[in-house]
């Protein structure tokens, strides 16, 4: 009899058809981001209710009122730490998910972050809250690339696409959720209790719920094969077959092996190497690029929208408006996915956010501030879900969450220094200002994607990375 090899792996779980059983798990693996998303997207919504409890103040700050000193002062030290937060976890610990697997990683970080952000809620000094806040960030920096790796190992290479639309719908959609919490309960202290504090503790309670249904996720058995657990493996993915013909009541087709990766221990510098390098190099300055774009409105959207002359209570109200859009993006996305390739999908997306940003600092109403703010949300998220699978699909089995956590560290890099030159363009030259820097920003992820990126659609990983 002959052994079953990772090639032969690779190959039964490509040809998995699109069925309940394979959609379950990418729904589980997909509420487990929800949360991420949620600590994520509070930063924005919170901000005036942390301010206004003088967590911020110099004396409060302690240490961290240093960080004046390369233009961080007040809440965008809170800023800061969140992204000093991701980009240490992605960078120190971006290959927990390759040594100890993806199911392990997936779990444990969820828990990280959903404690330390539970402690966060109850600090009093700004000092504390950052210290807190950078913790909490480690865990779902880690977490963030694994999922990305955990959804394009366990899905067949047909249904990608649709696959990263479905998981970026489903955590978008707490991204209203935060918005209209903190739209009623950051202008209040219900029970005396600041209302801010609230909205972070709602987010721990239900990271919490969603940690206990992690039992239905398997562990990726393209990871188990590369690792030489092969037995694991065939296991895993002979259950998800005997699921799915007790679903459909119908024989699988035969599998159709590709060229296998090479086996072994991969190393991190294999990225560098000739095949790598140039991906390595594009996807580096693609996610810089994007992120002062996503996180540079995001991030900013109720300030911006005072520095518009709307106010503070107005602005979080028209914050909501928008945010409702968050997950309406990658539900579009769901009809083109896998029919168009995914690099134009991504390089769309960049063009339509430069436009939108454009149309939000010229805009004269309050109605035309919203219809672009939902524009460029629209847009930014179907960048978003294209981006994420996109970068996932371009490394080898052995290395792809280092090297993902690599890529993506330069979006947390950047994100944590971008928002200093946002405050600062803010304001020197106001909103148009702003919208000029995302604008260059937009068209340098465009060209970037249009000339260095490889097609991915409708092929195997082995293919991609053989």
């Amino acid at each position: 009899m002959m052994r079953t090899t990772p090639r032969d792996i690779a190959a039964r779980l490509d040809r998995l058809p699109s069925c309940r059983t394979v959609w379950t798990i990418i729904i589980l693996i997909s509420l487990g981001s929800v949360f991420e998303f949620y600590d994520l997207f509070f930063t924005a919504y919170v901000a005036p209710g942390m301010m206004q409890s003088g967590l911020f103040t110099p004396q409060s700050l302690g240490i961290f009122a240093s960080l004046k000193l390369i233009a961080v002062a007040g809440f965008g030290t809170f800023i800061f730490s969140t992204f000093a937060g991701l980009w240490f976890g992605v960078v120190i610990l971006g290959d927990a998910a390759d040594r100890f697997g993806r199911k392990t990683v997936f779990t444990w970080s969820l828990m990280w972050y959903m404690t330390c952000t539970a402690i966060m809620a109850f600090q009093h000094t700004g000092q504390s809250l950052n210290i807190w806040r950078f913790i909490a960030g480690i865990g779902f920096g880690v977490q963030l690339v694994t999922i990305d790796t955990y959804i394009v190992e366990l899905v067949p290479r047909r249904f990608r696409g649709r696959a990263f639309s479905l998981n970026q719908f489903i955590s978008f959609c707490i991204v209203p959720v935060v918005a209209l919490l903190a739209w009623r309960l950051v202008p209040i202290n219900p029970f005396g209790f600041d209302g801010w504090r609230c909205v972070v503790l709602l987010g721990s309670a239900g990271a919490f719920a969603v940690w206990a249904l992690r039992a239905g996720i398997p562990e990726s058995p393209r990871w188990l094969a590369a690792k030489g657990r092969v037995d694991e493996a065939e296991a895993i993915v002979a259950e998800l077959e005997s699921r799915v013909i007790a679903e459909l009541g119908v024989a699988l087709e035969p599998p159709r092996p590709t060229a296998g990766e090479a086996e072994g221990q991969a190393r991190l510098a294999e990225i560098f190497s000739a095949k790598y390098r140039g991906r390595t190099i594009m996807l580096s300055l693609f996610n810089a690029a994007q992120v002062i774009g996503f996180y540079g409105f995001n991030s900013w959207v109720p300030t911006l929208l005072v520095a518009r002359g709307i106010n503070v209570t107005r602005g979080l109200e028209y914050a909501f408006l928008i945010a409702l859009a968050q997950p309406v993006g990658p539900l579009l996305g769901g009809l083109f996915a896998d029919r168009i390739e995914r690099k134009v999908q991504i390089m769309g997306g960049l063009a339509c956010m430069g436009v939108a940003m454009g149309a939000f600092a010229t805009a004269v109403s309050a109605t035309v501030l919203v219809i672009s703010g939902i524009a460029f949300t629209m847009a930014a998220n179907v960048m978003s879900y294209a981006y994420h699978g996109y970068q996932a699909e371009l490394y080898p089995t052995p290395i792809r969450s280092r090297a993902v956590g690599f890529v993506y560290s330069w979006s947390r890099f950047t994100a944590a220094f971008s928002g200093l030159i946002v405050g600062s363009l803010l304001a020197t030259g106001g909103v148009p200002a702003v919208a000029v820097f995302i604008g260059a920003a937009m068209v340098a992820g465009i060209v970037l994607i249009g000339v260095m990126g490889p097609a991915t659609n409708g092929l195997a990983l082995e293919q991609l990375n053989d």
